[in-house]
Formats: C-alpha cells, sequence, structure tokens
C-alpha cells in the first residue's frame, strides 16, 4: 500500500477502497442470486417431470406456485419470473458444478442433490452443444455476468449466438444496457456478415461500467435482498406535488376508494413501469388505475394505460372484481386533459356507476391547476 501524503490522496484511497468493496459485494450478491434462481429453475422442473400431485394443476403449476410463494412473503417470484428460471436452468445445465462447489461447506445433504440432478433435466427441449462451440466456464460467467444480464442472453435463438455475447459482455466488461443495445443491433449477425470482424467489434461503442450504487438499484436485486422497491424519482417537482395532491385527493374523496401503491412496478423481462398510484374501489370492486403524463396527451400514453390495465386484470383480479379502470391525466402547457380508460367495461350499469363514484374531471384538472400556479 502507498504512504499518504496529502488530503488529495486520502480522499482519492477511501474513495478507491469503498469503490472496490462495493464492486466485491456486488460480485457475490450477483452470484448469489444467480445460483438461486438457477436451483429454483431446477426444483420446477424436477416437480414436472416427477411431482405426485402435478397432474392436479395441470397447466397451472406455475400461477398456483407463484400464489403460494407471495403468500408466504417471498418476493420477486411472479409467474413470469418463475418460467425464466426454468428457462435459466435448461439453457444452463453446466451451473450445476458451481452450485456444487458454492455450497460444498455448508449443506452435505444439499450438495448431493445438486449432484444428482438427472442429465434429462439438462437436455430439456433438446438443447445440446454443438461440437463447434465451447462453452465458457460455469464459474467465469457466474462471476461476470448478472441475472439480469442471463436474462437477455436467454433471447438468443441458438447456442452459437448466446456464446458470442456471452464472450463479448465478459471481455468488454459490458453492463446490461451495453449488452440489450448489441443485442438490438444484431452485433452478431453484422460481426459475421463482416469482412473485418476486428473492426466491427472496435467500432460497436463501449460505456463505462455503472457504479457499484447504482447496480445496486437493480430490481431484481432489491426483490432478492428483501430491500424496498423505490422508484429512482427523477420526475420534476410538479409532477411529485400533483402526485402526492392526488393521493390526498381520492383518499379524502370518502367515495371507496382504498389506497394500494404508489410508483407501482410491473414488469417484463428486463423492461420495468410504474403505475403513479393505485386503488381499489370498495364500491366499484375493481382496481383504479391512475397515470399522470407531464405534457400533452399521446396516442402512446392509451396504449401504456391498456397495457397496465390487461396485466392488472390477468394478474391482480379476484374472483367478482370489475375490470380495472385506468385514468390518465395529461399537464400539457396550456391544459389539463383527463382520459377515462373505460374500453372493456361490462354493462351500461356499471359504465354508469363508476361515473357517479369516481371523481370528476373538473375536479381532477383543478389539482393540476392550482399547482401550476402555485
Amino acid at each position: 500500500m502507498n504512504t499518504v501524503n496529502n488530503l488529495e490522496q486520502l480522499t482519492t484511497a477511501i474513495q478507491q477502497t469503498n469503490t472496490f468493496f462495493l464492486n466485491k459485494v456486488q460480485k457475490q450478491v450477483n452470484a448469489a442470486m444467480t445460483l438461486r434462481n438457477w436451483l429454483i429453475g431446477y426444483h420446477i422442473m424436477e416437480y414436472e417431470q416427477l411431482g405426485e400431485d402435478r397432474a392436479e394443476y395441470g397447466q397451472k403449476v406455475l400461477e398456483t406456485l407463484s400464489a403460494r410463494l407471495k403468500a408466504k412473503g417471498l418476493k420477486g417470484m411472479a409467474e413470469t419470473n418463475l418460467k425464466l428460471f426454468r428457462q435459466f436452468y435448461n439453457l444452463y445445465p453446466q451451473i450445476r458444478q458451481t452450485v456444487s462447489d458454492e455450497f460444498k461447506d455448508i449443506d452435505l445433504q444439499f450438495v448431493r442433490i445438486c449432484q444428482t440432478v438427472p442429465d434429462q433435466f439438462a437436455k430439456t427441449d433438446g438443447i445440446q452443444t454443438s461440437p463447434e462451440t465451447t462453452q465458457l466456464s460455469p464459474l467465469l460467467l457466474i462471476n461476470h455476468l448478472s441475472f439480469s444480464h442471463f436474462i437477455e442472453l436467454l433471447k438468443a435463438d441458438s447456442e452459437t449466438k448466446r456464446r458470442f455475447y456471452e464472450e463479448q459482455a465478459i471481455q468488454n466488461n459490458w453492463g446490461v444496457r451495453d449488452l440489450k443495445r448489441a443485442i438490438e443491433s444484431l452485433l452478431y449477425e453484422r460481426t459475421g456478415l463482416s469482412t473485418n470482424k476486428a473492426a466491427t467489434l472496435q467500432d460497436f461503442s463501449k460505456k463505462t461500467d455503472p457504479l457499484p450504487e447504482a447496480v445496486f438499484r437493480n430490481t431484481y436485486l432489491l426483490e432478492f435482498l428483501g430491500l424496498e422497491d423505490k422508484a429512482p424519482y427523477t420526475e420534476s417537482d410538479l409532477e411529485e406535488r400533483i402526485i402526492t395532491n392526488l393521493q390526498h385527493f381520492l383518499i379524502e374523496l370518502g367515495r371507496g376508494f382504498c389506497f394500494e401503491a404508489r410508483q407501482k412496478r410491473i414488469t417484463f423481462d428486463n423492461k420495468h413501469y410504474r403505475i403513479d398510484l393505485v386503488f381499489y374501489h370498495r364500491i366499484l370492486k375493481c382496481h383504479v388505475l391512475l397515470d399522470l403524463k407531464i405534457g400533452e396527451f399521446d396516442h402512446s400514453d392509451a396504449g401504456q394505460m391498456n397495457m397496465y390495465l390487461n396485466y392488472y386484470k390477468e394478474n391482480e383480479s379476484h374472483n367478482g372484481d370489475n375490470p380495472p379502470i385506468g385514468i390518465i391525466l395529461c399537464s400539457g402547457k396550456n391544459e389539463a386533459l383527463v382520459k377515462y380508460a373505460t374500453m372493456g367495461l361490462p354493462q351500461q350499469v356499471f359504465v354508469s356507476k363508476y361515473l357517479v363514484n369516481l371523481p370528476s374531471e373538473k375536479e381532477l384538472k383543478q389539482i393540476v391547476e392550482d399547482e401550476k400556479e402555485k
């Protein structure tokens, strides 16, 4: 270690020390989460192959399993995630040895389970390693790639393509965004067609790694560690104040609004969306989703709200619930526009009922105008 002679050197030394250990912790947590997800995939596959009561649940095994895990307080166990874990296990059977090594000093019975994973599970869906494709060391993969990396790699439609992106991600120390950008820009295909492959790879701009602090905001890590998932509040002060006042307004309205969530996150693979406010209306017996847009209303806003409504109808509604209702509140430069998403509501009686119980457009607009004046 070098001697510290002045305050600037001391500051730099502490900063470097902090970064080193944050990176170390990040890698350890990433590795632990990746191994956990692989094992969950293994357990699911084993059950689907050998479970005594699997026929009882039929095609809804993962849906039922997700509900039971959620009831036990486990986060990040949505049906879509369970499917990802199963796919991860299928496409990366070589991780089995790493799992065994990782736990060899902790639980011998657990290791025996890992070492006896049937070979036929590792070959599910006919996945085989072609002679010309050399697999990377599972330890190398685990130590350099997070599970978010693997989610992107699972999308590759061939093993050769997946190996290409694995190698490039490790060699160039890509973050998840860099890997995603490489895949979306068809780097594999462009490199294959190029007469100067090295130049094609060099031309692909490389971004610096994110700070460890940024990595720990990864949604999957937050779920794995059991930490509170907070939105990175980068919205304007105006938006924050409007949402706060809308929340208080709707709760105090006294028309059956039961507050459920703010900045509610829904996830599809590695892409996350956040709904500003979520209520359950005990009179209408449905969820009410409210999304605020700073700017003019656009057709994409309606499409996004429709996606929210479909998600809630499929994943959050229970027996007897009416279809969810969406409210889009747009705060344009010179106007406030309210859009009620009413498509798909079951019958006219219900439509009339929700118009009585929901706040009027005039009331919602007034909140926006009041905050603009302030």
